[in-house]
């Protein structure tokens, strides 16, 4: 092997993923996110409870939140759409804000590069580390929806939003199913999140900016005026995963929205990787 030349074997790189999963979910502010995920169906599915007089109206919000006193299931589907807006965008933009920006705070940084990682691996692994854990707080949500709608509510065959009943084997995958796109619709916020870390050395500033990015699109797709721009928004399409509540499910929506966020992958990861393999790093 020539000198500088650094092992790629596969079990080294799979320890260095190990590694970063790890530290990611051993830390006590991740613990405590995905605590505070789980809390919120549950706060749902009490309000709901005693509020059944009302909800039994429909009203506002998704078409499938007046269903949750006649099944349990769809307090799976109510508190994803309530959680994606708001809650799971501002923990993973906790989580991958933090993620190199937090080392280079910390000073550990600097030491992670001397060791045989390489910066392209080291970059990929905190990408690894922040899609999974888009996947873990998706998971917190709708576990414990599911755990609370049947402690709170009848579960079994479920009617879909087109009249259709499937039965409950078929509801639950279909609960998997979308809990995987959801999880899938944050990874383009996973990798803002991450080219964000690489820009600053401090983690309390890469976090706010990155949620506050969350939350400066969220208003921008909320103006009228600005159609011509919000299907290009990482936001606009995140709630399409309704449309699989339906048969036959529809894809367009949810595939598009999947097709943006890979979008968001390509161009945010391949700026984070060019900013972090050329950054001069002295922390």
């Amino acid at each position: 092997m020539a000198p500088g030349v650094r092992p790629q074997t596969a079990t080294g790189l799979l320890a260095l993923f190990r590694n970063e999963l790890t530290l990611t979910f051993r830390r006590t502010r991740t613990i405590a996110l995905l605590g505070l995920l789980a809390a919120l169906p549950v706060l749902i599915g009490v309000v709901v409870k005693i509020e059944t007089g009302d909800m039994r109206g429909g009203g506002a919000g998704p078409a499938f939140i007046a269903q949750v006193t006649q099944n349990g299931l769809f307090l799976v589907f109510t508190a994803l759409a309530v959680a994606l807006p708001v809650f799971l965008p501002m923990t993973v933009g906790v989580v991958a804000g933090d993620s190199i920006a937090g080392e280079a705070a910390t000073g550990t940084l600097r030491y992670l590069l001397v060791a045989p990682a390489g910066r392209t691996r080291l970059l990929a692994a905190k990408f690894t580390a922040a899609i999974t854990f888009c996947l873990a707080s998706t998971l917190a949500v709708a576990l414990s929806a599911l755990a609370t709608g049947a402690a709170l509510f009848p579960v079994g065959d479920m009617t879909l939003l087109s009249g259709d009943s499937i039965g409950l084997g078929q509801a639950l995958l279909r609960a998997l199913l979308i809990a995987a796109v959801v999880a899938l619709s944050l990874a383009g916020l996973a990798a803002i999140g991450l080219f964000v870390s690489t820009l600053t050395s401090s983690g309390i500033a890469a976090m706010a900016t990155t949620v506050g990015l969350v939350i400066l699109v969220q208003i921008l797709d909320s103006f009228p005026q600005l159609h011509a721009i919000q299907p290009w928004l990482f936001t606009h399409q995140w709630l399409t995963f309704g449309d699989l509540l339906r048969a036959p499910m529809y894809w367009d929506g949810v595939l598009n929205n999947l097709g943006l966020q890979a979008l968001y992958v390509a161009v945010f990861g391949s700026a984070a990787w060019a900013r972090f393999t050329s950054r001069d790093i002295t922390a």
